[in-house]
């Protein structure tokens, strides 16, 4: 299954599959890892997907053919790699969830036929697996939700989301890092910063790791920082 192509004189793409699966996750994690490891000064970028990676590098440093050989390589070893390594590491995020910093949690509901309180059980009953950051730095595409909550994003994304909030997009979940444009089923927020570009790490995402979500009071969430947007009241 697995693909190698080059994208441009820098940079190449792996695909490892076509669709979302756990173990696919956490196979491009440790293939990205190995990259790293083994190119660490040749290597711009390694930036995992749900079904692939792309690795952008240094043309002095490093060929193509030679990272082709390393990948190819490396590859056969990544089932057996995956049967004896641990799994990543488990963060639990705090969420408040109301209609005032998660205006689409009703309607959500609504849509779906349940109470809100439903829509909070399902979505904090599960672990989530990180298969992807991007979009913006920090924000983790965490899959999978229930399909009892999947909910499309919304056909006109809104101009601001603020940062903090938690949401549903098909059936995926996240929760965006900093302020942004978004179209994402917005249900509730969490206090805690997810980015910075001041720390080390940056944010506590990595692929393959796994993330849960604790419901949380509006007076936990405003002791831990959170904040309520007043056009959201």
């Amino acid at each position: 299954m697995m693909r190698i192509e080059p994208v441009s004189e820098t940079s190449l793409i792996v695909y490892l599959g076509e669709q979302i699966d756990k173990q696919l996750t956490q196979r491009i994690g440790l293939l990205a890892k190995y990259l790293k490891d083994t190119f660490p000064k040749a290597l711009i970028e390694v930036i995992p997907s749900y079904t692939s990676l792309f690795v952008q590098y240094h043309p002095r440093l490093v060929s193509y053919s030679v990272l082709y050989k390393a990948i190819t390589h490396y590859a056969p070893q990544l089932t057996q790699v995956l049967s004896d390594a641990p799994s990543g590491k488990l963060i639990t995020l705090p969420v408040y969830y109301d209609h005032e910093v998660g205006p689409d949690l009703v309607s959500l509901a609504e849509l779906h036929g349940l109470t809100t309180e439903q829509v909070i059980a399902y979505h904090i009953e599960r672990t989530y697996t990180v298969c992807a950051i991007g979009f913006a730095p920090g924000f983790a595409f965490l899959a999978s939700v229930d399909d009892q909550i999947a909910t499309p994003r919304h056909a006109e994304p809104r101009q601001k989301i603020p940062a903090g909030s938690v949401g549903i997009a098909n059936e995926q979940t996240a929760v965006y890092p900093a302020e942004s444009p978004g179209g994402w089923q917005i249900i509730g927020n969490c206090p805690m910063p997810l980015y910075s570009p001041q720390q080390d790490p940056m944010s506590p995402f990595n692929v393959g790791d796994r993330v849960k979500f604790e419901s949380i009071g509006r007076e936990q969430f405003l002791q831990q920082g959170g904040s309520v947007w007043p056009h959201w009241k």
